[in-house]
């Protein structure tokens, strides 16, 4: 009779838990796959609340330093909304 040279296992085990191992891997919803691309979302995610969370920081800073200097609140309001007293003209230019 002809034998074959490849073992093939015939352990229930083994044949159940590397079934096991291949749904887990390729046909679950959790699969590796899945989980790699929320991972990369979460840390993304997390990148933008840092750079949120320091703009939230520097507007606070530029909003206390804007009410304690009276100057410094007209300058923002001449430069940011082209303010300007009654007897004045103002020329804005444009850089390309």
């Amino acid at each position: 009779m002809f034998k074959p040279k490849i073992k093939i296992p015939t352990n229930f085990y083994l044949i159940v838990g590397v079934g096991f191992l291949f749904w887990m891997l390729f046909f679950d919803s959790n699969d590796f796959y899945s989980q790699y691309q929320l991972r990369s979302k979460l840390i993304e995610l997390e990148q933008e609340k840092k750079y949120y969370q320091d703009k939230v920081k520097e507007v606070e800073q530029d909003r206390e330093a804007l009410l304690k200097d009276k100057d410094k609140l007209e300058k923002f309001a001449r430069e940011k909304y082209y303010m300007k007293k009654d007897n004045e003209d103002v020329f804005v230019i444009l850089e390309e």
